[in-house]
């Protein structure tokens, strides 16, 4: 059975829009086309229904920032080709497509110790070595040393490409890559309370 991109919205409770980006993000399997409809098999929208919220409690930080982005789409900018995210980038384009100038607490992020990657609240890649940061004229940080330790092929089963071999990369990336992470932040980047240290 074949679900339209509204359906499949209304299906997961999200608006059609935050839906679109997960199509346009490349990571859902088996979508066709009817006409200008891009319709999604139903097994597709409930296997992100069941999709596991992010064990928030396993990672050793009371607090975490999340990048937040759109599908990737075509840059100018001399460093990179791409902004925003795709399943089928080659991982060195997706490192520079991710690894922007933000608005944010740099400390905080650092702090951390990881930036899961989500576009609609599914993590879709997570970017370690955030432990240097510089800063523009405009405010903005950058985190040169940022790693891609891995992201998402295909939402749905979830399959994930491990791309850092340092073992604590692998084991952040593992326990993130494909699950659900909400967060809200007026801007790319937002930050998510892990649990609460004892008293």
């Amino acid at each position: 059975m074949l679900l339209t991109t509204g359906q499949a919205a209304q299906e997961l409770g999200c608006a059609i829009t935050t839906f679109r980006r997960l199509v346009a993000a490349g990571v859902l399997p088996g979508l066709s086309r009817r006409g200008v409809r891009v319709m999604v098999p139903l097994d597709v929208v409930q296997a992100l229904q069941t999709r596991e919220h992010l064990p928030l409690d396993q990672l050793p930080t009371t607090e975490i920032a999340v990048l937040r982005v759109d599908a990737a789409r075509r840059t100018d900018e001399p460093e990179r080709s791409w902004i925003g995210f795709a399943g089928t980038l080659p991982p060195e384009d997706l490192l520079k497509a991710l690894r922007g100038w933000w608005r944010c607490d740099a400390e905080s992020v650092a702090a951390g110790g990881v930036l899961p990657v989500t576009v609609s609240g599914y993590v879709v890649a997570v970017l370690t070595g955030l432990e240097r940061w510089q800063k523009n004229s405009e405010g903005r940080h950058a985190f040169p040393d940022a790693r891609l330790a891995g992201y998402v092929t295909d939402l749905a089963a979830p399959h994930i490409s491990i791309t850092s071999s340092l073992d604590g990369d692998r084991r952040l990336a593992e326990l993130m890559m494909g699950t659900r992470l909400a967060s809200h932040s007026g801007g790319a980047i937002a930050y998510v309370t892990t649990h609460t240290t004892a008293r």
